[in-house]
């Protein structure tokens, strides 16, 4: 079943940069302004973030609002972000989506991948 959480419950977060950005992608390729954030063995740490655009929102998915803007995670995947918020941070290095997770016992330095 689809939950969509108010902020009061919300499991996991999408910021006002990262939804601004989301928006500007979906937009330039035709497709609805929702991100999906899945969780996958390997990468540095033993778990990577992936990030895509999505089409629709699964059964199984938990939704998070911000700015028109969807963020979608698979229920498997939320047990290992729960409580991350979903940035987009422009630095020097580069750009690029980057999730602050408070399951992560440790990550690596690229940012993408994490153990707990």
């Amino acid at each position: 079943m689809t939950q969509a959480l108010d902020t009061s419950e919300q499991e996991i977060f999408l910021t006002p940069s990262a939804a601004k950005r989301v928006a500007a992608i979906a937009e330039k390729q035709g497709k609805p302004a929702m991100l999906r954030l899945a969780v996958e063995g390997g990468g540095c740490s033993g778990f990577q973030y992936k990030f895509e655009l999505a089409e629709a929102v699964e059964s199984d998915d938990v939704t998070a609002v911000e700015s028109g803007v969807t963020l979608v995670v698979d229920e498997i995947s939320l047990d290992l972000v729960r409580g991350s918020a979903v940035d987009f941070v422009e630095s020097l290095g580069g750009s690029a989506f980057q999730v602050t997770n408070p399951n992560a016992a440790s990550g690596c330095g690229c940012g993408s991948s994490f153990s707990v």
